[in-house]
């Protein structure tokens, strides 16, 4: 959630986040109209109980015609309070719906752009993976390894689910192992997340004003939904405390299953594990001091990179345009992984600054030092290993014209020793 005052203070600036997004500006007129129209009700509120005040005191030293005057008109008074008192609750709540509907104001280093054909390249590191041989997908190299069944997973539960079978669990698991200690190596804290929170808390982590059933599973009779990312739990963690500022940062690893409708979702990306509705994730998340979020949002970046890297994955890093950025983020770069199948790349890392839009929501602030005074944390999150496309990326760029895929080194001491995966 945006700060009401930086609004009021630099309407323009606001105006211009929201036209860097693609969207109409309109909005911000409509919030400080509101805003306008509370302080006018506010105001005169003030006034008349002041008004009140003055004549309550004055009344018992009157008498005769001036007293039953003065007591008239403190009715009135009374009668005009309790007339304006809904209307000042009607309005704060039309004002904070107003808010809430805002998008995170993006940071001065995203660029403009309508959608992810906009989005800029940081930098690329390797080269795509070249065959001398007709490379297959994810799909038919995990059937001939006898790692993947999706017919069986759409028996059972419908379409884009599987079972991941034998040696397919195991690699899965030592993505998520290497993930886990390369973090550990950095000191963060392992947490593993309720995979059910309540409503509030997944608006409260991405934003809007109502809970939007068609991306995230509702569970019918009770306010709970599934959770998209470990970030909406890891948002919550410290909802409604007062953290210390010499403890941060503070940084999490989340560890669960992540559960996504993808209503709209359409095309190549429906195909295997690119765009699946269940997955497993080890998420970053940091509480941070404002004036050191850029930094630390370098920093999540670097360490996706380094888990990249040392599987010997080609890939780019994009900083998103302001029309493909998530409602809730400021800033967001994006690891596209080199996907053989796809001919191109792939998102398979997100890392994202959302500043102080979370914690304003759900109500997580600092204080430096016994009397400082209080601010909203800034929070960050970062994919370190979602395993369907880390699978996914493994399998198409390690295949080899047997059918066999290689391990990469980094993964072979989870693995037993294997340095491949032979079909069956």
């Amino acid at each position: 959630m945006l700060d009401l005052k930086k609004i009021r203070e630099q309407p323009e600036r606001f105006k211009a986040g929201l036209r860097k997004r693609g969207r109409d500006p309109k909005p911000i007129d409509d919030v400080l109209e509101a805003d306008r129209r509370r302080r006018a009700l506010l105001s005169e509120i003030e006034s008349l109980r002041a008004e009140q005040n003055r004549v309550g005191a004055e009344i018992p030293k009157l008498s005769g015609d001036l007293k039953s005057s003065r007591i008239a008109e403190m009715r009135e008074v009374s009668t005009r309070l309790k007339s304006i008192e809904p209307m000042l609750q009607q309005v704060d709540s039309q004002l904070d719906e107003l808010v809430r509907a805002l998008p995170n104001q993006p940071d001065d280093g995203v660029p403009a752009g309508a959608d992810a054909s906009q989005n800029v390249v940081v930098r690329t590191w390797g080269q795509p993976t070249a065959f001398e041989f007709p490379p297959l997908d994810h799909v038919e190299l995990g059937a001939r390894l006898g790692i993947l069944d999706f017919e069986r997973g759409a028996k059972a539960s419908g379409s884009r689910f599987y079972y991941l079978r034998g040696d397919g669990v195991l690699l899965e698991m030592a993505l998520v192992r290497h993930a886990l200690d390369l973090l550990q190596r950095e000191e963060f804290t392992l947490l593993e997340v309720p995979m059910l929170v309540r409503t509030g808390i997944i608006t409260g982590a991405w934003g809007g004003t109502a809970f939007d059933p068609q991306q995230t599973y509702k569970i019918e009779g009770d306010d709970l939904a599934l959770i998209g990312t470990s970030e909406q739990s890891l948002a919550a963690y410290h909802m409604d405390e007062m953290l210390d500022g010499a403890t941060l940062p503070l940084r999490y690893a989340g560890l669960s299953w992540c559960f996504r409708r993808e209503a709209g979702s359409y095309g190549r990306d429906t195909r295997g594990l690119y765009r699946v509705h269940q997955f497993f994730k080890v998420e970053m998340f940091a509480y941070t001091h404002p004036s050191r979020s850029g930094e630390e949002h370098e920093f999540l970046l670097g360490l996706e990179e380094r888990f990249v890297q040392s599987l010997r994955l080609p890939y780019r890093v994009v900083v998103l345009c302001g029309g493909d950025l998530g409602h809730a983020m400021a800033k967001t770069y994006d690891i596209e992984t080199w996907m053989p199948a796809r001919g191109g790349y792939g998102e398979t890392h997100s890392c994202s600054n959302a500043g102080d839009f979370q914690t304003r929501r759900l109500n997580t602030r600092f204080r430096e030092g016994a009397r400082g005074s209080t601010e909203f944390a800034h929070t960050l999150n970062g994919t370190l290993v979602a395993t369907s496309r880390g699978l996914l990326s493994l399998l198409e760029n390690g295949q080899r014209a047997d059918g066999s895929v290689t391990i990469p080194e980094a993964l072979v001491p989870y693995m037993g020793g294997r340095t491949e995966l032979r079909p069956v």
